[in-house]
C-alpha cells in the first residue's frame, strides 16, 4: 500500500478535501456565534451543508456510475474552492451576509457529496483486492485524522483571523484538485453504453439496498442515530460561548473526538474480527445512549467533552467494518448507486438534525437538550436489541 502511488495520490487528495469539509463545519457557527450571536443562525447554515445529502445523494450516486469519476471529482474541487473563497474575501471586507453563507455551505456539501462518492467508487480500481480492507480502514483513518485536525484548525484560524478558515478551505480544495491531475490508473471499470434514465437507475440502487435484509435495518439505525448527533455537536460551542470560553476552545471537541476515531480506525479490524457489524451497531448505539446524559449533568468542560473520543471511537469501528463489506459486495458499476442509497438514508437525517439543534438549544437548556437525546437513543438502543435481523447478523 505504501508503494502503490495513485492511491496515496487519491488518498491524500481526498485528505485535503475532508480536512477543509471539517474546517467549515466549525468556521460557519463561529462566524455566526461570535459575530452574529445567532445559534439559530448558525443551525440554518448547518442545515444548508447538509441539505445536499438529503436531496442530491441519488442522482450523485447515478452520475458517479456513468460519468469519468477523475473530471468529476476535479470539477467538484475546483467550484468548492471558489465558493470558499468568496467568503474569505466578504469576510475580510466585513460583508457577512446569511444568504450568502447559505449558498456556499449548500454549494460546498453538494461537491462533498459528488466528491466522496467518486472516491469511495474508485478506490477498488487502485488498489488490488486483497488490500481492499486495508484501503478502506486507511479512508477511515484519513476521516478521522480530518476530524481529528480541522476542529482545532479552523477554531484557532478563526480566532487569528476570522477570514483565514475559509481561505484555507479554499487551497484545500485546490490541492486535492492537483493531486488527481497525477493518477494515472483510470478510476472506474468500462462501461456498457446506454441511455441516461435517472428514474431508473435510481431505482436499480434503492431495490438493491432494499434486498438487503441486515443493510436496511442497521442504515435506518444509523441514521436516526446521525439525527441526533448533530444536536449533541453543537452543545459545546454554545456553553462555551455562554461562559464567555475562547473561540479556539471549540476545536478540543474536534481534537478529543478525532483521537477516538482515529483509534477506532486503526483498532476496527481487531474488533470486527470479534464481532459482527450487528455487534458493533449495538456497541455503538449502548455508548452514546450512555455519555449523553453524563454530558447533561456535566459540570467540568473535561466530562462534556471526553464522551466524544468514545463515540467517535464506536462509530469508527462501524464504518470500516461497513464500508469493507460494501466494497467487497457491490459491483464497480453499481458502486455509486448503491453507496448513494446507503448515504441517503444514514446521512440524510444529518439536515434534519442540524435543523432541530437550533431549535432546541435557542428554546432548551443545553442539559434539557440533550436529556431529549437520550430518551431518543434508548429508544434506539431498545428497538435494535429486540430486532433479530440485526441482534443475530453476522455480516462482516
Amino acid at each position: 500500500m505504501r508503494r502503490n502511488r495513485d492511491f496515496l495520490l487519491l488518498w491524500t487528495g481526498a485528505g485535503f478535501s475532508q480536512l477543509g469539509a471539517k474546517i467549515s463545519v466549525i468556521a460557519f457557527p463561529l462566524l455566526l456565534v461570535w459575530h452574529g450571536d445567532s445559534a439559530l443562525g448558525a443551525g440554518l447554515v448547518a442545515f444548508a451543508g447538509l441539505l445536499p445529502a438529503l436531496l442530491l445523494q441519488l442522482p450523485a450516486g447515478v452520475l458517479v456510475d456513468r460519468w469519468d469519476r477523475r473530471r468529476l471529482m476535479i470539477g467538484c474541487d475546483a467550484l468548492a474552492s471558489i465558493a470558499m473563497l468568496s467568503v474569505a474575501v466578504a469576510v475580510l471586507f466585513g460583508v457577512v451576509w446569511l444568504p450568502h453563507l447559505l449558498v456556499v455551505n449548500f454549494v460546498e456539501g453538494a461537491c462533498l457529496i459528488f466528491y466522496l462518492l467518486a472516491q469511495r467508487a474508485a478506490v477498488r480500481n487502485v488498489v488490488e483486492p486483497e488490500h481492499l480492507p486495508s484501503a478502506v480502514a486507511r479512508n477511515e483513518a484519513r476521516s478521522r485524522v480530518a476530524s481529528l485536525l480541522g476542529q482545532p484548525a479552523g477554531s484557532s484560524l478563526f480566532a487569528l483571523l476570522s477570514w483565514l478558515p475559509f481561505a484555507a478551505v479554499a487551497l484545500g480544495h485546490l490541492v486535492a484538485l492537483v493531486s488527481l491531475l497525477f493518477v494515472r490508473r483510470p478510476l472506474q471499470t468500462e462501461r456498457v453504453d446506454r441511455p441516461l434514465e435517472l428514474r431508473r437507475d435510481i431505482g436499480e440502487g434503492l431495490r438493491w439496498l432494499w434486498e438487503q435484509k441486515f443493510l436496511r435495518a442497521a442504515t435506518v439505525m444509523v441514521a436516526a442515530t446521525n439525527f441526533f448527533a448533530q444536536v449533541v455537536n453543537l452543545v459545546p460551542l454554545v456553553v462555551i460561548k455562554q461562559t464567555g470560553g475562547s473561540a479556539a476552545l471549540v476545536g478540543l471537541v474536534g481534537l478529543v473526538g478525532g483521537v477516538g476515531g482515529v483509534c477506532g480506525a486503526l483498532l476496527g479490524g481487531v474488533l470486527l474480527r470479534r464481532l459482527s457489524l450487528g455487534g458493533v451497531l449495538l456497541l455503538d448505539l449502548a455508548t452514546r445512549a450512555a455519555l449523553v446524559p453524563v454530558m447533561a449533568f456535566a459540570t467540568a468542560l473535561p466530562l462534556l467533552f471526553a464522551p466524544f473520543a468514545l463515540m467517535s471511537f464506536t462509530g469508527a469501528v462501524l464504518n470500516v467494518g461497513a464500508g469493507a463489506y460494501m466494497a467487497r459486495v457491490v459491483p464497480d458499476e453499481m458502486q455509486g448507486r448503491a453507496m448513494s442509497a446507503v448515504m441517503l438514508t444514514s446521512w440524510g437525517a444529518n439536515s434534519a438534525g442540524a435543523l432541530l439543534a437550533g431549535v432546541l438549544l435557542s428554546t432548551l437548556t443545553t442539559a434539557s437538550t440533550l436529556l431529549c437525546v437520550t430518551a431518543g437513543l434508548v429508544v434506539l438502543l431498545v428497538g435494535a436489541v429486540l430486532s433479530p435481523t440485526i441482534r443475530k447478523s453476522d455480516a462482516r
